[in-house]
């Protein structure tokens, strides 16, 4: 795959884009989530990214309907910000290796690094496993793509099984696997995270840990242990950053989640700290980029 080669930065692993105009996102519901209820572009994006330090980014689909893909994957042609999409496509399908050979062959194609669906939402814990879902999770390995998976902690055990019975399929981690730090408990979460990194076509996601806790009230020692966790499981050469913006702003913006992320991997070296922050993103997705985070700093936060 090619892209055009960034210069030196952060890469920002996995981030949103939506233009309600363009289209609903039916599950930005309720009072807690109205933060989000409004447009959130690359325009908002760019400035708090390059103030941050970031350089490049993945752009990471939000909703089940093919359309956006497409979009993204444009939006990534005109940009000198992102450098990867992971995309959505139905996995269910009998033709998904011709749909993947169509988004490759459009505009901006060679954008399309990965493949994500919302399993969180699924009601079948083993959804993952499916047949019709392996079926359609070896097309995206055949056309040379990744697959992210989003999950809830009761399906970390399903993911483990599809990432055991595809090991030529990369499978990347969003947000850790959503682990409950909001209620300070780390079994079986820790276990099940643990199983999944074993496997060694498995890649971690630091991302999404402040939402994951109380977003008025977190602090880096409610956040620390289930960063150790994976830091230990996966180690930084299966580590990447993603900031979750701009559903991050719920809890923390933009500049803090990236200084929480420093603070959380400060006992690593600096060439360690390179992988979280460009290394493993660039290998994992096919990304071409040059070099390294910088020291750690304090993050602004309690």
């Amino acid at each position: 795959m090619s892209h055009e080669e960034t210069a030196s930065g952060i890469v920002d692993a996995h981030h949103h884009v939506w233009d309600l105009s363009v289209r609903d996102q039916d599950w930005i519901s309720g009072p807690e989530l109205a933060p989000l209820r409004r447009d959130f572009t690359l325009a908002h994006l760019e400035p708090e990214a390059r103030a941050a330090g970031v350089t490049a980014t993945v752009l990471v689909q939000t909703i089940t309907v093919p359309q956006e893909t497409p979009e993204f994957l444009a939006l990534a042609a005109n940009s000198d910000l992102v450098a990867g999409v992971v995309g959505w496509t139905d996995l269910t399908a009998p033709d998904v290796a011709d749909h993947l050979a169509g988004l490759r062959a459009g505009l901006g194609g060679a954008y399309l690094v990965g493949i994500r669906h919302q399993v969180q939402g699924e009601p079948d814990p083993r959804w993952l496993v499916r047949p019709d879902v392996l079926r359609g999770l070896t097309a995206v390995a055949e056309a040379g793509l990744v697959y992210d998976l989003v999950v809830k902690p009761h399906q970390l055990k399903a993911a483990a099984e599809a990432a055991s019975r595809l090991p030529d399929l990369t499978f990347v981690l969003d947000h850790l696997g959503k682990p409950p730090i909001v209620y300070g408990t780390l079994e079986p979460w820790a276990e099940d995270v643990r199983r999944f990194a074993a496997l060694p076509n498995t890649v971690g996601k630091l991302s999404g840990l402040v939402t994951e806790a109380d977003w008025g009230s977190w602090t880096m020692q409610d956040l620390q242990p289930y960063a150790d966790t994976v830091l230990d499981a996966f180690g930084p050469d299966r580590l990447m950053f993603g900031s979750d913006w701009p559903v991050c702003r719920l809890a923390a913006d933009y500049t803090q989640v990236i200084a929480v992320a420093r603070q959380l991997t400060a006992r690593l070296t600096p060439a360690e700290r390179h992988q979280v922050f460009t290394g493993t993103a660039a290998r994992t997705y096919g990304l071409t980029v040059t070099g390294s985070p910088g020291p750690p700093q304090e993050a602004p936060c309690a």
